[in-house]
């Protein structure tokens, strides 16, 4: 019940600190959501039980979509007006534009698109890979681990994204492999398919929740008998665990990528041991 408690907090934390900013517009301050970026920017939240819709200009001028009533309870659809004044130069129309989220959204990426924003040009999703490199240190947080001792870790990943700047969903193949010491003599070669999602996702950097989602697992385990020689027992697993874990990608160039990660901190359905959970890593990610 923790576990899902925790996840369901960490997730709500997500959406709120990823999806709102504050804005100044007329001398009032608001938190608004970003539907739509590109050369004009439609931003939203519903105050005091009501939609309000405003936009962002290039030249950072912000001003509210008005649709108010008049004597007669009926909509004049002010907005029309002070959106065909914005994208009067294109063949964009907002005759038919309806007072929603879904239909402004629509409408603000086809005047972006129409002007020729890049970010516009093409909304068909295009799946780009990703090469990362990464090692770190683990206490293996699912294997018994009596003294709870840390050892050294390394590995690769691809990772296979959306070309859509606004997409937060990511999948990921991995492999690792973790050595031993001389306290822990347990040597394991681990392939992972996950997925993760970025709750906040900036074009400098981002963070996820990172999750294993079925993993294989080679392993060799040395234990040592008094009198007798060392035995050696050697295993091979498939596991379903849903491990979850936090990660982050800081942009270093166009193309590059510094990666911090906290992972295995809990999982759905493999237990952990008594340790607190150490499991972090450092590495480096490039586009392909």
């Amino acid at each position: 019940m923790k576990k899902i408690l925790f996840l369901l907090v960490l997730t709500t934390c997500s959406f709120s600190v990823s999806a709102q900013q504050q804005y100044t517009v007329n001398g009032k301050n608001y938190e608004l959501k970003t539907a739509v970026e590109g050369n004009i920017d439609l931003l939203w939240n519903s105050i005091d039980k009501q939609f309000r819709y405003f936009v962002k200009t290039t030249d950072g001028n912000i001003f509210e979509l008005i649709n108010t009533k008049n004597t007669n309870n009926k909509y004049q659809e002010e907005y029309k007006t002070q959106l065909s004044e914005l994208t009067k130069n294109t063949s964009v129309s907002a005759a038919n534009l309806k007072f929603t989220l879904n239909d402004l959204t629509q409408f603000f990426k086809q005047y972006n698109t129409a002007i020729g924003d890049s970010a516009y040009l093409d909304e068909r999703p295009i799946l780009k890979s990703r090469l990362g490199l990464f090692g770190g240190i683990t206490n293996h947080p699912f294997v018994n681990n009596e003294n709870n001792s840390t050892v050294p870790f390394f590995g690769a990943e691809l990772e296979v994204i959306s070309s859509l700047k606004t997409s937060r969903h990511a999948g990921f193949f991995s492999i690792e492999h973790a050595l031993d010491n001389d306290d822990f003599k347990y040597t394991t070669t681990q392939i992972a398919l996950g997925y993760r999602y970025r709750f906040i996702n900036n074009p400098s950097f981002n963070f996820y929740v990172n999750t294993h989602l079925a993993t294989y697992n080679f392993s060799k385990n040395t234990i040592a008998m008094i009198g007798l020689p060392n035995e050696v027992v050697k295993n091979s697993t498939f596991k379903i665990p849903f491990a979850f874990g936090l990660g982050a990608d800081i942009k270093i160039s166009n193309s590059s990528f510094m990666t911090l990660a906290y992972n295995e901190l809990f999982a759905i359905f493999v237990d952990s041991n008594s340790n607190f959970p150490v499991d972090f890593a450092i590495g480096y990610k490039l586009n392909l």
